[in-house]
């Protein structure tokens, strides 16, 4: 007879039971399959120790190997992508790729800040504006119609020549840069995906993005949604849900709100963050996007760089329901 407490007996008894399926046999104790998304993974060449350390063709290779899909590569004033180089270069780049067997899933540059769209020096605009057509014909040649364009900037924290604009002065600037740019889009059939970046103190809400993108009545004019631009302050999901089918590319970048910091410290490799990735796949997925998620990272390992290059492919395949 049992006493105020179940005896051995009874408790396996009772624990065989809890564990039972109703088909009577033992749950199975592996875990439950992770729901699988159908992005294409890519990854921004700053991840690399790019001139520094590797090639550009060994940054290819290097991402091939990892497992990525795409690459996205970057246009400054000295490198291989660069006014330096033409379209003899880039196509000889492009080739590069499609014989290493990975695509170039888009052109971005630093070059908008120093040279802002929006800049009260004239000679500043100018040479924004010329550099902006220049990456465009660059991303033409080398084979990828995703061209990263940072309309405008009231205010850059991290740079000390650049004086603060008027958001209003911002807004017609940068909408006249846009609407410049829209007939050579057209000729070289690449779109102008404009970036959310927050810190620039333009665009600071999805309303205020759709309205920008909208206002052009251009199909070569969209978005390329940044993750963590926003993340300080506000959600990727809450974005991805009000810009929906404008989204046209996309970078994911890690962020962590335990910090204070605005600068590119801020930014963490994939998954060491506090951003809410399940929401923002199901978000993505909801809005019935197919392109390209690239991780974007600016500070390559200073030993065994290629560690960060396959630690976020493998990430990305655990996030993307391909691992795990």
């Amino acid at each position: 007879m049992s006493g105020p407490y179940p005896d051995r007996r009874e408790l396996l008894a009772s624990t065989a039971a809890f564990l039972a399926t109703p088909t009577g046999h033992a749950a199975d104790p592996r875990p439950v399959a992770r729901k699988k998304y159908s992005f294409k993974k890519s990854i921004n060449q700053w991840a690399f120790p790019y001139p520094e350390k590797m090639s550009l063709e060994e940054c290819l290779k290097l991402a091939k190997d990892a497992g990525f899909d795409g690459i996205e590569l970057n246009y400054d004033l000295d490198n291989d992508l660069s006014p330096k180089h033409g379209p003899k270069e880039f196509a000889a780049i492009r080739r590069s790729a499609e014989k290493i067997g990975i695509a170039i899933s888009g052109v971005c540059s630093f070059l908008f800040w120093p040279y802002p769209l929006s800049s009260n020096d004239v000679a500043k605009r100018t040479r924004g504006l010329e550099l902006a057509g220049k990456i465009a014909e660059a991303a033409h040649h080398l084979g990828t119609e995703n061209v990263l364009v940072v309309p405008g900037a009231v205010h850059i924290p991290w740079r000390t020549d650049h004086e603060p604009i008027p958001n209003d002065v911002c807004d017609r600037r940068a909408k006249e840069a846009i609407r410049t740019m829209i007939p050579q889009a057209e000729k070289l059939k690449v779109f102008l995906n404009i970036e959310n970046i927050f810190f620039n103190g333009y665009l600071m809400t999805p309303g205020e993005m759709n309205d920008f993108v909208d206002s052009f009545r251009s199909d070569r004019v969209r978005v390329h949604f940044d993750t963590g631009n926003i993340m300080m302050y506000q959600f990727p999901e809450h974005w991805i849900a009000q810009l929906g089918g404008r989204i046209k590319n996309v970078h994911l970048k890690e962020f962590t709100k335990k910090g204070t910091d605005v600068s590119l410290e801020a930014f963490r490799p994939l998954l060491d963050g506090t951003t809410n990735w399940p929401a923002v796949l199901d978000a993505f997925e909801r809005t019935a996007y197919k392109g390209y998620l690239t991780f974007e990272y600016f500070h390559p390992y200073l030993h065994h760089p290629e560690a960060l290059i396959y630690q976020t492919a493998d990430s990305l395949d655990r996030m993307l329901g391909l691992k795990g």
